[in-house]
């Protein structure tokens, strides 16, 4: 399963799940399906600490 078939896995079983993604540089048309699909945010690689907080600060704060 790629992340877009777990994105939509997920959001089946809780349509209310915040999920941020992380994906290799380069892939902005999986990113701009995975946010149409649900994803609230992106990590792209390599990604830095500070970026995955960020990232999971969002997630909580919705």
């Amino acid at each position: 399963m790629d992340g877009l078939e777990a994105l939509a896995e997920i959001r089946s079983k809780d349509p209310h799940a915040r999920i941020a993604m992380l994906t290799a540089m380069g892939q902005q048309a999986i990113v701009m399906d995975a946010i149409k699909r649900g994803a609230r945010d992106f990590v792209v690689k390599p990604f830095a600490p500070d970026r995955v907080l960020a990232a999971v600060n969002k997630l909580l704060a919705a």
